[in-house]
């Protein structure tokens, strides 16, 4: 039976599989494989979206007017250059579909969020995979990859799924070599675990320079994965190109609101921030005696710590 064909490049996407969930059987589960927020959602969150959970019959604000406005305020931005998705991978899409398609080119370190290669075979460009040094991001590989032809370069910062960081020195020194037809995005997903001294700088290059986007989530943090809200700050041009192909009312009433109280949850980010930064040490400490067994754990800065299982050594053993 003959039928339409996909594209080939739709099909040459290795579809995204992501951690179980639940398992077989009643024993409890503690699932690590999504970096959630192990303290949950504050509670000034839990109350906002409680008190819009029954606006179900009406479309939630298209514009998400007050949800801007809001992370606007809190990070000191300009309102009409946010732009917000169905969280941030949402957001990296719109990048790639409205800066990439076939014959372009899209680089990313070799151990990036898998969202980059999704986005970028999805609209027909070529990936470009530039190597690491230590599983962390390396700016010179990195430029020794661009092209002509080159359009994105994505890095996450902190890195997903290695939790290295890049100095805010090394993204300047990036930026500042990248061609100005070279789109710089910068995925902070992690960047609320940072100390506040440790801030690569991203932000304030997308307020200042046309080819830089940064991208953020609820997810994380702030404790609101299932609400799935993303935002992306860039020049005025670039996010009015993503809203073009942005779909249209694509975060709820009762999310929208949980996020504007989530911002405002001071204690509880400090707090989740705190316990990241004991836990991941301690965690890191303990992998670190298993090191004649084979185990050596990348220095992090995220909310999770990449063990790596080396010789002959397997995680299942």
């Amino acid at each position: 039976m003959n039928a339409p064909l996909p594209k080939a490049w739709v099909m040459a996407i290795a579809p995204y599989v992501p951690g179980r969930s639940t398992t077989d059987g009643d024993a409890p589960v503690i699932k690590l494989s999504s970096n959630e927020n192990p303290l949950g959602t504050s509670a000034q969150a839990v109350s906002a979206f409680s008190r819009h959970a029954g606006d179900l019959a009406r479309y939630p604000d298209a514009g998400a007017i007050a949800l801007r406005e809001a992370i606007a305020a809190h990070h000191d931005l300009d309102p009409a250059r946010v732009i917000y998705g169905t969280g941030s991978d949402e957001v990296l899409h719109l990048i790639a579909g409205a800066y990439a398609g076939p014959g372009d080119e899209v680089i990313q370190v070799r151990y990036g969020f898998a969202v980059y290669e999704i986005a970028t075979r999805r609209v027909g460009a070529t990936l470009v995979i530039a190597p690491d040094t230590d599983h962390a991001t390396d700016v010179d590989a990195i430029l020794a990859c661009v092209t002509d032809r080159t359009r994105i370069v994505f890095v996450a910062n902190p890195n997903n799924p290695t939790g290295t960081f890049a100095r805010k020195d090394e993204i300047a020194r990036l930026h500042a070599a990248l061609p100005s037809h070279v789109m710089l995005v910068l995925d902070q997903a992690y960047a609320e675990y940072l100390a506040p001294e440790d801030d690569d700088g991203g932000l304030e290059l997308a307020r200042t320079q046309a080819n830089v986007i940064v991208t953020r989530t609820f997810s994380k943090i702030h404790g609101l994965a299932a609400e799935r809200i993303g935002w992306g700050y860039g020049s005025e041009e670039a996010i009015a190109a993503m809203h073009r192909i942005r779909a249209p009312f694509c975060c709820t009433t009762a999310g929208q609101e949980a996020a504007i109280a989530a911002l405002g949850a001071a204690d509880f980010i400090a707090q989740s921030r705190e316990h990241n930064r004991v836990w991941r040490a301690w965690f890191a400490k303990e992998m670190t005696k298993l090191g004649n067994a084979g185990l050596r754990p990348v220095p992090s800065e995220a909310n999770f710590v990449l063990v790596l299982f080396e010789g002959a050594v397997t995680a299942e053993t």
